[in-house]
């Protein structure tokens, strides 16, 4: 046991949360400090979670195939850039944007059908609860026997994980709106359309960017557990469970550190975009007020 690297480790610990107590408690003036000290204490959160890491590994001497330290993880990635890339782009830029899109796409058209329909609401609906259900480890080497196993095989999978909670969350959404605003709207002659555009789909649209903020993280996770029945030697799946059988622990870490840089950056964007788009509703309003 290294006792000074543990020692270090918890007076870094102790300072960090000295600061972040101190920033938190602070009332800046202006927007762009504001924002500043908003963004500084997180970051200073995960700087101490790394430090702390590294200290416990260093500190107990931890073999790293068991927990690598972060030092070593960002080695691994500093020098595994090509490899880390092309797994990259096989995962996420093909199967889990192209799968998200068909999903939530064929997900909000359906549930359009399904509005207009009540034998289809009835019927439909239950069916999508359960198929929802399902778990993605039983239905990804089905998939992957029917699709082949290059990407197409993996957006599939992504395609059924992400369908069916856009189907539900808009055809709640589009029953969110009071009886008294679809009668307002009737007496102003508004047909189906002029009430799904103008009234119900801005009530849904929260409900809506709730299905694509849990579908950006789900897709991600279902493209990876594809991977691991099958799929050409690429992509963060096959890698990580490659490198696992050779014991190349740093390596898996590398994955999975650059499964959560793009899963976060991804939800992220949504998120943008939904306070963009409903930057009307009260839940916006109070977070930016």
């Amino acid at each position: 046991m290294n006792a000074g690297i543990l020692i270090g480790a918890l007076a870094f610990w102790i300072v960090a949360w000295a600061a972040n107590e101190w920033l938190v408690r602070q009332k800046p003036a202006g927007w762009l400090a504001a924002r500043l000290v908003g963004l500084m204490v997180p970051a200073l959160f995960g700087v101490t979670i790394l430090v702390l890491w590294e200290g416990i590994v260093r500190g107990f001497n931890i073999p790293s195939v068991l927990l690598p330290p972060p030092s070593l993880i960002w080695f691994r990635i500093v020098t595994s850039v090509p490899t880390l890339v092309a797994d990259f782009k096989q995962t996420f830029l093909k199967a889990v944007l192209i799968g998200y899109a068909i999903g939530c796409g064929a997900g909000f058209g359906v549930a359009i059908l399904i509005d207009r329909s009540p034998f289809l609401q009835r019927g439909l609906l239950p069916l999508g609860n359960f198929i929802s259900a399902l778990p993605v480890i039983g239905i990804a080497p089905i998939l992957v026997m029917w699709f082949g196993f290059d990407w197409p095989s993996k957006a599939a999978v992504v395609v059924v994980m992400t369908f069916f909670p856009m189907l539900v969350n808009t055809v709640q959404g589009l029953a969110s709106a009071s009886a008294m605003e679809r009668d307002l709207m009737h007496t102003y002659a508004a047909g189906y359309w002029q009430t799904l555009f103008k009234l119900r789909l801005p009530a849904a649209a929260p409900f809506i960017f709730n299905a694509l903020k849990i579908n950006s993280t789900l897709a991600l996770i279902g493209a990876i557990v594809a991977e691991f029945f099958g799929t050409p030697i690429v992509g963060m799946g096959f890698r990580i469970s490659t490198e696992v059988g050779r014991m190349n622990v740093d390596m898996v870490w590398a994955e999975i550190a650059v499964a959560a840089l793009a899963g976060s950056v991804f939800y992220g964007v949504v998120a943008l975009v939904e306070r963009a788009a409903t930057f009307w509703h009260p839940s916006v309003r109070g977070g930016t007020g």
